[in-house]
């Protein structure tokens, strides 16, 4: 046999650049390139956040004085966001108020992911209790959570504690329908079945096999309802049936200035902006979350 032997000028070391596959941009940069919603989410959520903590040292005073004197005045550089009728600074109320709505939200996706995943566990795995209770978390889901909210605040005081314990329980089916669905379906997977039949504990399934795969779909789950809690606390302190008026709450606040929208605008308008701004920004980092979960989503490079 003769030896082949290839004839002509080889390939030019920079012709191998269009075959050879691009790398992957790495570390913070590539993160925020591949997945915007989350970086914006974040960086939003991070600016409230801090506002909350440190409202105190950002120019404010005591949103709660009283100053009959400057009642009802225009925004301006001593006052930048005006004030109410009572005389009271809506900046300070407005960037006090954050800690109220940052609070209900987060303690209530808490809550609510914990309680529902708990019960979504539970009508999961133990088929004698499915319908009895999927049954209950129907007939809640049948009630819209701004009423089954302010129900629940009609038997109780008005507190924030009380505000968070009836936004939870409105919530509560939502992630218990979702984890059960999750639950059924995995069930059915081989791996699942095998340790079934092999007679693994039920806890060590749940630990090992269950739990991993329902981490992504509940986290993106508790960030709609942590934005879902926000709005329904405020609407609840617009309504007289929330927060007390003597705690700021962005709520509060528009519910205050809705006498006089008309004549004075910016009471309502800027509680109802930062409002705004903080359900955006947690919808986003939910979004986000949901493209960086879910493995059938197209990874960006």
């Amino acid at each position: 046999m003769t030896e082949l032997k290839l004839s002509g000028p080889l390939p030019a070391a920079g012709s191998q650049d269009l075959i050879t596959p691009m790398p992957r941009r790495k570390g913070l940069f590539g993160f925020v390139r591949r997945y915007p919603t989350i970086a914006i989410g974040v960086v939003l959520l991070l600016i409230l956040v801090l506002i909350a903590v440190f409202a105190s040292g950002l120019g404010t005073v005591d949103p709660s004085a009283i100053s009959p004197a400057r009642r009802s005045r225009m925004p301006s550089a001593e006052h930048w966001f005006g004030t109410d009728m009572l005389g009271r600074d809506v900046y300070s109320r407005v960037l006090y108020g954050t800690r109220a709505s940052l609070i209900v939200g987060f303690s209530v996706a808490i809550c609510a992911t914990v309680c529902g995943g708990l019960i979504g566990l539970l009508s999961g795995f133990v088929r004698w209790a499915d319908g009895i209770v999927m049954r209950a978390m129907d007939a809640l889901m049948s009630i819209p959570p701004i009423l089954l909210a302010i129900a629940l605040m009609a038997l109780s005081r008005g507190s924030t504690v009380n505000v968070i314990l009836a936004i939870t329980i409105a919530e509560i089916p939502r992630v218990a329908r979702l984890v059960r669905g999750v639950v059924l379906s995995l069930r059915e997977q081989p791996y699942v079945e095998a340790a079934i039949t092999t007679g693994t504990p039920t806890g060590r399934i749940i630990r090992r096999h269950i739990l991993p795969n329902i981490v992504a779909p509940v986290v993106v789950q508790a960030s709609y309802i942590c934005a879902s809690a926000m709005v329904i606390e405020a609407m609840l302190s617009f309504i007289g049936a929330g927060i007390p008026s003597s705690t700021p709450s962005w709520g509060n606040i528009m519910a205050e200035g809705r006498a006089i929208w008309q004549a004075k605008p910016y009471i309502v308008f800027f509680p109802a902006i930062f409002l705004s701004v903080t359900v955006l920004a947690v919808n986003l980092l939910g979004d986000g979350l949901r493209d960086l979960l879910d493995p059938r989503m197209p990874k960006g490079t």
